[in-house]
């Protein structure tokens, strides 16, 4: 057998990844480029939030192919938030659900197959297989970027999917408080166990500013994340602040980037995007140079 060189290619950041390439591992889902996982340790700290203001962002502002995976199934949020309601169709093609559009984002969740107050009453296996069926057996055509709504806690669905999919990498969000940094703590060391490299860690609902008087309160402390990240020798990626419209848009299914373009959220949300791309070309040129072996 003939066996070629060649080095692996990687990108520049300047281009805004207008063609982004599986630089970590190789996505494991044909036609999906890169897979980034926004996960957190617990519960409550925004992460869905995160998730999908980033997709869109990704997509609006930095004209990505972008795909938005709701893998909580058991708190699906995505469908709110997106303002998507209805099963898929499915493609007669391969037999493959096609996963539904909002926002410019290819989206998928298990709140599209089940009713929208019916509780999720399954164990670990049955949790696997909606899983699979969710990533696999999704017909997501070619992305640039497919982001991940981690489940929160590191149990065998955070693992399965960390393994599964080959992630490019991790996104880690928390609050600044101490409570939320233990668990982001664990929900990291947990990714660098399985060896996703983990892009950053962002702050989330860092201060509220008083729409009256200007006046910045730091609810749940200050600093707690970047400390955090800087202890953990991980990239301290920006603080989110605590605003009403992220909330009442979310709720609305109108995403902040969408509906408040011009406000700190959004631009932060932006920044987050541009600072996720080039932390994907960070790792692109990190392999460049390393020998790949072609049979």
């Amino acid at each position: 057998m003939k066996r070629l060189w060649r080095p692996s290619i990687a990108k520049s950041a300047s281009t805004r990844l207008e063609t982004v390439r599986g630089f970590a591992k190789g996505a494991s889902i044909e036609g999906i480029k890169d897979i980034v996982a926004v996960a957190s340790g617990k519960g409550g700290v925004g992460k869905s939030t995160t998730a999908v203001n980033l997709a869109v962002a990704l997509a609006k502002s930095c004209k990505l192919r972008v795909g938005l995976l709701d893998a909580d199934i058991y708190g699906p949020s995505i469908p709110t938030m997106m303002k998507v309601s209805g099963k898929p169709e499915v493609n007669e093609a391969d037999l493959k659900m096609i996963p539904i559009k909002s926002h410019g984002v290819d989206c998928m969740s298990i709140g599209f197959l089940v009713g929208k107050d019916a509780p999720i009453v399954w164990r670990g296996p049955m949790v696997m297989s909606a899983l699979e069926k969710m990533t696999r057996g999704v017909s997501w055509g070619e992305l640039d970027i497919l982001v991940v709504d981690m489940p929160p806690g590191t149990g065998d669905a955070q693992l399965s999917i960390s393994q599964r999919l080959q992630l490019s990498g991790a996104l880690i969000v928390s609050t600044p408080q101490d409570v939320a940094l233990v668990d982001a703590r664990r929900g990291a060391n947990m990714f660098r166990k399985v060896e996703v490299p983990i892009l950053g860690l962002i702050e989330n609902m860092s201060c509220f500013k008083c729409p009256s008087c200007g006046e910045k309160s730091y609810i749940f402390g200050s600093g707690g994340a970047r400390k955090t990240a800087d202890e953990m020798d991980m990239e301290f990626l920006g603080e989110i602040p605590l605003e009403m419209e992220i909330r009442s848009c979310s709720d609305e299914g109108c995403p902040v980037v969408i509906s408040a373009p011009d406000s700190i959220a959004s631009k932060a949300y932006c920044d987050l995007a541009d600072k996720v791309i080039c932390k994907l070309v960070e790792l692109g040129e990190g392999r460049q140079g390393r020998p790949e072996i072609l049979l």
